[in-house]
C-alpha cells in the first residue's frame, strides 16, 4: 500500500507539472495547443495571438471597452481639437457685437443680411423655391419670412433663406434669435449656422450648428443638432437633442447657444437644454469632431417639405406659413477672446 501510495503522488505531481505546463503554453500563445483552430483567436501584426472582438460582445454589441491595439493611432498634437483651454466659466463676460432689433420697415437690412436663393432641392428633396426679398419683409417691430404655395421656376412653393453670410461671422460666442414658428405638415423652420470659408471641406466636413430646427408634423417638438465629419444623420450619428415646448408656433420663444472653444451649449428661452462636448465621445477629437474652431455664419429659413419634413406629406390647406423673429444677437466673451485670440472677423 505505501508503494501504491508514492507512485499515485508521484503520478499527480507529474499530471499537475504538465498541466501547468500546458497552461503556460496558452498563455504565451493565446490558443490552446490541443485547439488551434480557436475560433476566438486572431492573429496580430505582430504575430502574437489575441482574442478577438468576438469575447467582448454584449448580445449583439461590441464592448466599449474593446480596443483593437491595431487600429491605435497617436493624434498629432496640432490636430487635437477642443482641448487644453482654461478658463472659469462662471466669470465670463459677455459683450453685444452684432444685433438686428427690426425697428424699421421694409427689406432685412442689406448691410447684415444676404440670401441663399434657388430650387435645387438643397440636399434634402425640399420643394421651395428661394427667392431674393420676395417672401422676406420687415414689419411692426419683426422680421417676417413667409413661404407660399405658388409656382415659381420648377417649384410649386416659394419660401426664404436669409444669410449673415460676409455681414456676420463670428468664432466663439452666444447667438440668441428669438422667433415664433410656422405650424403644418410639411414646414421645417431652423435657426442655423453653417462654416464660412469651409476650411475642413465640404458638408458636413466643416460642421454645422442647428441652434433650432422643428417639423411642423411633429408640432411643439425642437430639435438641437449638431453635425460634423463623424456626427451626422446621413450615417446615424448624428449628436441631437429633443424638447416639447408648448406653443412654439403661438408665442416667441428664444433660442440660443452659448458657443465655447471646447463645447456648445443649446438654450431655450435661457435653460440650457444639451450640451455637446466633443471629448465626451472621442479622447482625442479632431476636426472630425470639432471643426468649430473656425468662423460660421448664421442662417433663417422655412423649408418646405423634403426628406425630413416631408416625411409625412405636405399639407395643401395651410399656405402662407410665417416665421417671425422678434431680434438676433450676437454676444462675445473678451476672457474667451483673449485665450484664443478669436473675434468678431
Amino acid at each position: 500500500m505505501k508503494g501504491n501510495r508514492k507512485f499515485t503522488t508521484a503520478a499527480f505531481m507529474l499530471l499537475a507539472m504538465l498541466a501547468v505546463a500546458a497552461c503556460g503554453a496558452k498563455d504565451k500563445t493565446g490558443t490552446d495547443p490541443g485547439n488551434a483552430g480557436d475560433v476566438n483567436a486572431t492573429p496580430t501584426a505582430g504575430g502574437s495571438i489575441m482574442e478577438d472582438e468576438s469575447k467582448f460582445r454584449v448580445g449583439t454589441q461590441i464592448s466599449d471597452a474593446y480596443v483593437d491595439p491595431a487600429t491605435v493611432t497617436q493624434v498629432p498634437e496640432d490636430q487635437i481639437k477642443a482641448k487644453g483651454y482654461e478658463y472659469d466659466y462662471n466669470a465670463l463676460t459677455y459683450e453685444l457685437v452684432w444685433s438686428d432689433e427690426f425697428d424699421y420697415e421694409g427689406a432685412p437690412d442689406p448691410a447684415k443680411w444676404d440670401y441663399d436663393t434657388g430650387a435645387s432641392g438643397w440636399g434634402n428633396h425640399e420643394l421651395q423655391n428661394y427667392t431674393r426679398g420676395d417672401n422676406a419683409e420687415v414689419k411692426d417691430g419683426h422680421l417676417i419670412l413667409t413661404a407660399r404655395k405658388e409656382k415659381s421656376g420648377n417649384a410649386d412653393y416659394t419660401s426664404t433663406r436669409l444669410v449673415s453670410r460676409g455681414k456676420g461671422d463670428w468664432l466663439y460666442g452666444k447667438i440668441v434669435v428669438r422667433a415664433k414658428l410656422p405650424t403644418g405638415r410639411g414646414t421645417w423652420p431652423a435657426i442655423w449656422m453653417l462654416s464660412t470659408d469651409w476650411k475642413y471641406g465640404g458638408w458636413p466636413n466643416s460642421g454645422e450648428i442647428d441652434i433650432m430646427e422643428h417639423v411642423g408634423y411633429d408640432q411643439d417638438v425642437i430639435h438641437y443638432s449638431i453635425h460634423t465629419e463623424s456626427y451626422y444623420h446621413s450615417i446615424g450619428t448624428q449628436k441631437t437633442y429633443t424638447k416639447r415646448i408648448e406653443g412654439v408656433s403661438d408665442d416667441f420663444h428664444e433660442y440660443a447657444i452659448e458657443w465655447l472653444p471646447d463645447k456648445i451649449i443649446f438654450y431655450t428661452d435661457d435653460v440650457a437644454t444639451y450640451t455637446y462636448e466633443p471629448t465626451k465621445y472621442k479622447s482625442t477629437p479632431t476636426y472630425k469632431e470639432w471643426p468649430f474652431d473656425k468662423r460660421f455664419h448664421l442662417l433663417l429659413n422655412i423649408a418646405v417639405g423634403g426628406d425630413w419634413g416631408g416625411v409625412k406629406g405636405v399639407d395643401e390647406e395651410i399656405w402662407p406659413q410665417t416665421m417671425e423673429v422678434d431680434y438676433v444677437r450676437v454676444y462675445q466673451s473678451p476672457e474667451i477672446k483673449a485665450i484664443t485670440n478669436s473675434g468678431e472677423k
